[in-house]
């Protein structure tokens, strides 16, 4: 299941805040990265490719400012949401953390259940098979939480992998997914799967999908990958 863990990006250079939230975000079943600094964040980003980013605005060299305003003027970062945490509690400051684009702001102290939750409702917006929801495209019907599928109202056997890949479909429908990606997302990039097994599932899933009747919802885009839709 390792593979359908959002990773959350924590770039704090207090040793210990790091330290504090990596555990409690581990501890709710997240794969945690860590960067102590606002250079290093820059550079780890295309690496690890984050699904949110927890980010304080006093780091050394380059300011949580302006690594977020960074990485939201980037196309393959923008829609990556941004939990700034800051010791300004003043209203400007909250105003200009979320101008620069941050989706959220969070006064210091907090209460770590409190950033929990709020990690939680960015990701339900982004990857909400991955918080327990309930997704829909069509006649198909993705319980995350109970692990089921339906179409038109019959249940459907899916193996782990084809409903990690159904997941990730039914978040983005219409996105063009090329087999790199879906390596990522769904296999996770600490295992090495050749790119050939991404059709092999792909073509499980559709069989899947299609057993009781109804069309093929899978696309295959030449040269550039796979989409529902």
């Amino acid at each position: 299941m390792a593979a359908t863990q959002p990773t959350v990006l924590v770039v704090e250079d207090e040793p210990a805040q790091r330290e504090v939230l990596g555990y409690n975000l581990e501890a709710e079943g997240f794969r945690v990265v860590k960067a102590a600094s606002g250079d290093e964040a820059l550079m780890m980003v295309p690496e690890e490719n984050p699904d949110i980013i927890v980010l304080d605005w006093m780091l050394p060299n380059v300011s949580g400012i302006e690594v977020c305003r960074q990485l939201k003027t980037r196309n393959e970062t923008r829609n990556v949401p941004i939990i700034m945490l800051s010791a300004r509690s003043e209203e400007v400051d909250k105003v200009r953390g979320l101008e620069t684009g941050a989706d959220d702001y969070v006064v210091k102290p907090y209460s770590v259940v409190e950033l929990m939750a709020r990690v939680r409702t960015q990701l339900r917006r982004t990857r909400p098979a991955t918080v327990g929801a309930r997704l829909e495209y069509d006649d198909i019907i993705l319980d995350a939480e109970t692990h089921r599928v339906t179409r038109d109202g019959e249940a459907l056997k899916l193996g782990p992998t084809e409903f990690r890949l159904l997941s990730t479909f039914m978040e983005k429908p219409g996105r063009v997914w090329s087999r790199e990606q879906l390596l990522d997302r769904v296999w996770g990039r600490d295992i090495y799967v050749d790119t050939r097994t991404v059709d092999v599932h792909i073509g499980r899933l559709r069989k899947a999908l299609t057993r009781n009747g109804g069309g093929d919802p899978l696309r295959t885009v030449r040269g550039a990958g796979y989409a529902l839709g």
